[in-house]
């Protein structure tokens, strides 16, 4: 039976927030068959991974996926670089504007698709420290503001059964 949704096996959270994400694409990600299986557990860390583009193809750099316990000598390194796979004009897009300046390949986060291991790909620009102070400010507002709502309507919940 094959499996059918998308189930997220790690998620890269400070990217978000060191980064503003431009662009998103999805790429498939070359695996041997003891790192599928580790993921398989749900073991993976996305802390330090990067993507580069070297010599027109895309390679996703720093992803941890442990060994598998019950692997022999087969088994994988667990930081090796691997290769992901895009479309060629996605590949020659992306070259173009990493060439204009400023722009990282970041992974947001690895997942299963229809049984397939997929990594959303980020272009983004790096933030600065005040960018990510004023982001701050702004959810912590309006956090603030759907509190008060959440109160106000609990409010008028209570007069209307007076």
């Amino acid at each position: 039976m094959k499996e059918t949704g998308r189930k997220v096996i790690a998620q890269n959270r400070r990217a978000r927030h060191d980064y503003s994400v431009l662009d998103e694409y999805e790429a498939g990600v070359a695996l041997l068959g003891t790192e599928v299986k580790s993921l398989r557990l749900g073991r993976a860390s996305l802390v330090d991974a990067f993507a580069t583009v070297d010599d027109g193809e895309v390679w996703l750099r720093g992803l941890h996926i442990p060994e598998y316990t019950q692997g022999s000598w087969t088994n994988h390194e667990p930081r090796r670089v691997r290769k992901l796979l895009l479309h060629r004009g996605e590949i020659d897009r992306l070259i173009g504007k990493i060439r204009e300046g400023g722009l990282s390949l970041v992974p947001l986060s690895l997942y299963f698709a229809e049984g397939k291991v997929k990594c959303e790909l980020a272009l983004a620009r790096g933030k600065k420290a005040y960018d990510k102070r004023t982001d701050l400010a702004k959810r912590d507002a309006q956090r603030e503001i759907q509190r008060a709502f959440g109160r106000a309507a609990k409010g008028r919940v209570r007069e209307m059964r007076r």
